[in-house]
């Protein structure tokens, strides 16, 4: 799984830097001299002000800032990273991972700084521990509306087109599993 991670985001970068022109040292030096620090606000200055689209802005972002999987040689380290003092909270991932990792073989793990996104052909969910007392788990759900626990993200990522806010250990339950099991087949 990783080493088919490396290759994509190797041949993302290498089309970046054949259609931009420029190399992706080239780009960490833009981003890191931006003046902005937040993921978010680098990816709107390098979509507004270069006209890179969402997918490669937040890929270089990632790599400049070193965030992406491939920046560590471990990524448990990244996973254990984002659970640090919210060791309830990692109980809940283990177990959400448990089942989700039941749907197929063809399911992609890519842990970032602040969470961990499930891919399959595309993007189809994140898992993020967003406070020390609750996980967001976010899912792409195509023509749904918000539905029981399910609510529509609005602003809350981009990637992704609903929330579920799990604030306590029994909402890791079916329910959860059915909404990102949805998610997972809407990606293949």
């Amino acid at each position: 799984m990783a080493e088919s991670l490396d290759k994509a985001l190797a041949s993302q970068l290498a089309n970046i830097e054949k259609t931009t022109g420029k190399t992706v040292a080239d780009w960490t030096k833009i981003i890191n001299s931006s003046g902005f620090e937040k993921h978010g606000e680098l990816v709107s200055f390098l979509k507004e002000h270069h006209g890179l689209t969402y997918g490669n802005a937040n890929a270089l972002v990632h790599v400049a800032k070193k965030s992406h999987a491939g920046a560590s040689e471990n990524t448990d380290e990244l996973i254990d990273e984002q659970y640090k003092g919210k060791e309830e909270l990692r109980s809940w991932y283990d177990s959400i991972m448990k089942d989700v990792m039941q749907f197929g073989t063809d399911i992609e793990i890519s842990p970032k700084k602040a969470y961990v996104s499930l891919r399959r052909k595309k993007q189809f969910a994140i898992i993020q521990p967003s406070s020390k007392n609750r996980l967001d788990v976010g899912l792409n759900i195509k023509d749904m509306g918000a539905k029981g626990i399910a609510e529509l993200s609005g602003s809350w990522n981009a990637m992704c087109t609903h929330r579920i806010k799990v604030d306590n250990a029994d909402m890791v339950n079916s329910t959860l599993i059915s909404f990102i099991r949805q998610s997972y087949d809407q990606a293949g």
